[in-house]
C-alpha cells in the first residue's frame, strides 16, 4: 500500500513555478529564453507547467540566465533533484494514459479531495465490476490484459484512503442521482455499487452525499463534473495552490488560478446547499436500492 508516493509530480509542479517567477522577475520573454538556451519554446512551457522532470544543471543554466540569487539557484537545483522521484503508478506503463499521470500524482499528495459527479461513480469509490465495464466502454479496442491492468490501476489509488502515513486525504463527493439510476449490465453488480457507497459514508475519511432530482439545479449545472483538490503545506516552499481538475476522451484540465478556482468554489458551494449530508444520503441510497433492486 502507497504512503507518501507522489513521484515527482509536486516538487515538478513547485520547481515550475519559481522558475517562471525567476524569469518574469528578469523581465525575460519565453521566446528570449528558449533562444538563449537553445530549447524550444514548447519546452520552456512544459518546464514551468511542471509537466516534465529536470536536471539539476539545466535548472542552473535558467537560474544563470535569469540572474537569479546563489541561494536560489542552489534551493532550484535540489528541487530539481526530486523531479526524478518516480510514483507507483509509473510501473504500469501505458495502461494509465500520460495525461492523467499529473493527476494521480497530485491525488496522492492531496489533503482533501472534493468531487461533483453528474455523470459516473468516482474512481475512488468504484467497485472492481463498475470499473470493469467503464474501461470497456471508454476503449473497448483494448484487449483482456490491457484492461485487466488499468483495472489494477484503479484499485491501486483507491489504496490512498485508507493509507497510515502520512494520513489518508479527505474524500467528500457529491453524486447526482442520475449517476445511481444510470445501471451497469448486470443489475446485481449495480445493486452491489450502490452498497459500496453506503459502506464508504463508514469510514472517518469520507462523505457521500447525495443530490437528488428535487433539489433542482445548482450553479452552472451544464458544467458537468469537476474536482477540486487541496494541498498541505510545503515545508519551507510556497503551498501547492488549490487545482480544480476535469477531464474527458482526449485530456485534462488543471486550473489553479484564483479567479479560476473561486469560480469552481462557487459551484461547488451551490451544490453543497442543495445536496443531502451523509447521513440523509446513507438513508436515499439504500431507499434507491430497495426500490430498483430489492436489497
Amino acid at each position: 500500500m502507497p504512503t507518501e508516493d507522489h513521484g515527482s509530480t509536486v516538487p515538478r509542479r513547485q520547481l515550475g513555478r519559481y522558475l517562471r517567477r525567476a524569469r518574469e522577475d528578469a523581465q525575460v520573454t519565453v521566446k528570449a529564453a528558449a533562444d538563449a538556451l537553445e530549447w524550444s519554446t514548447p519546452r520552456i512551457w512544459r518546464i514551468e507547467n511542471g509537466t516534465v522532470g529536470m536536471r539539476a544543471l539545466d535548472v542552473k543554466a535558467m537560474c544563470e540566465l535569469y540572474d537569479a540569487s546563489a541561494d536560489l539557484t542552489e534551493a532550484l537545483m535540489g528541487l530539481a533533484r526530486e523531479t526524478k522521484a518516480k510514483g507507483w503508478w509509473q510501473s504500469y506503463g501505458d495502461a494509465l494514459p500520460s495525461w492523467f499521470e499529473l493527476y494521480v500524482g497530485l491525488e496522492a499528495a492531496a489533503r482533501r479531495l472534493r468531487y461533483l459527479q453528474t455523470d459516473i461513480v468516482p474512481g475512488l469509490l468504484q467497485t472492481k465490476a463498475y470499473t470493469r465495464e467503464v474501461i470497456a466502454l471508454d476503449d473497448p479496442e483494448l484487449s483482456g490484459e490491457e484492461q485487466e491492468r488499468r483495472l489494477a490501476v484503479r484499485m491501486e489509488r483507491q489504496n490512498l484512503l485508507d493509507r497510515r502515513l502520512p494520513p489518508p486525504p479527505a474524500l467528500e463527493v457529491i453524486i447526482s442521482e442520475a449517476v445511481l439510476r444510470r445501471p451497469l449490465r448486470s443489475p446485481s453488480e449495480m445493486a452491489g455499487q450502490l452498497r459500496y457507497l453506503i459502506e464508504a459514508n463508514d469510514r472517518p475519511n469520507v462523505a457521500v452525499r447525495l443530490l437528488p432530482f428535487s433539489a433542482g439545479l445548482h450553479r452552472w449545472a451544464s458544467g458537468g463534473g469537476f474536482a477540486i483538490l487541496d494541498f498541505p503545506d510545503q515545508r519551507g516552499r510556497d503551498p501547492e495552490p488549490p487545482t480544480v481538475y476535469s477531464d474527458g476522451p482526449t485530456g485534462a484540465l488543471y486550473l489553479d488560478k484564483t479567479r479560476e478556482v473561486d469560480m469552481y468554489e462557487s459551484i461547488w458551494q451551490s451544490a453543497s446547499e442543495r445536496a443531502l449530508d451523509s447521513a440523509q444520503s446513507t438513508r436515499a441510497i439504500r431507499a434507491l436500492s430497495e426500490e430498483l433492486y430489492n436489497e
